[in-house]
């Protein structure tokens, strides 16, 4: 059985990081190898939460698992609290990401053009130097600017032109000329305005080519959808499938779940019942 090791946090509550991973992936007939960076009673959305931190615990598993001379078919690092988590998983990366791994970077700073609280410059320029390394990496618009060292004020200005996404094509292009791989950057999340619609859409940019789907917005967001998409990739990724076919299945995966959670006014931080949904991952 191919396997992954997820680099994440495991949160309580909030559906998100390895809650939402490990599901996703063993539904996917992968195994699903977690190394928690931190274990939370909940998400941080949430106005209450404990926090254990395994900064100091990651290059423990990294070496017990070297020791035990394993390999994985791909690797999976999400949020990661401080600059030196990512040196971690660069350590980690040292041991484990070979010629026939694939590593996923999803890097974690901000949404809706606001930078997380876990946000420092150090942490950004770590995150720069990481991702570098990711064959693929799947930030949101506001992940990609900071990245690409740009305003997202000034990008998401141009929402209602018909060239929009062709503009976060480009700035794509920006990072995959400093990538160390032959990088695809899946940027996540792009909300467009048209006169008929609001829209969703994912747009995959590698070297040569780039593919776009787009659903209709329901006017939320939620915990985790950004894990579960991601999971869903790298774990069809693994088992042979294209960028664009991964792309299209994570979306076919996620939208009845969010459009369920919209319907049903569930709150954001508890995320989305996308357990009924692992079904349309299941091989067949």
């Amino acid at each position: 059985m191919k396997k992954i090791a997820l680099i994440n946090d495991l949160s309580g509550f909030g559906k998100c990081s390895l809650t939402a991973a490990i599901p996703v992936i063993s539904a996917l007939g992968v195994q699903a190898c977690p190394l928690p960076t931190a274990i939370l009673s909940a998400q941080t959305g949430f106005s209450d939460y404990y926090c254990d931190d395994y900064t100091d615990r990651m290059n423990l598993i990294t070496d017990a698992w070297f020791r035990m001379n394993v390999c994985f078919d791909g690797i999976y690092s999400g949020y990661l609290g401080n600059a030196e988590q990512v040196r971690h998983v660069l350590y980690f990366l040292s041991r484990f990401h070979t010629e026939g791994t694939l590593y996923l970077a999803d890097p974690v700073l901000g949404d809706n053009g606001h930078q997380f609280p876990i946000f420092t410059p150090k942490l950004l320029d770590s995150m720069i130097t990481l991702t570098r390394k990711a064959d693929i990496i799947v930030p949101n618009l506001t992940e990609l600017c900071l990245l690409a060292g740009l305003d997202y004020n000034a990008v998401a200005a141009f929402s209602k032109d018909a060239d929009y996404t062709s503009r976060i094509c480009d700035i794509a292009h920006r990072l995959l000329q400093h990538a160390e791989t032959n990088q695809t950057v899946i940027v996540t999340g792009i909300l467009r305005h048209t006169n008929e619609a609001v829209t969703i859409g994912n747009l995959a940019v590698s070297a040569d080519t780039h593919f776009y789907i787009e659903t209709p917005y329901t006017g939320k967001s939620f915990s985790g959808t950004g894990d579960l998409f991601a999971s869903a990739v790298i774990g069809c990724l693994v088992k042979g499938q294209t960028v664009s076919d991964a792309v299209r299945k994570a979306v076919e995966f996620l939208q009845p779940a969010i459009l369920d959670a919209s319907r049903e006014d569930i709150p954001r931080d508890h995320g989305v019942h996308f357990e009924k949904y692992l079904g349309r991952l299941i091989p067949v």
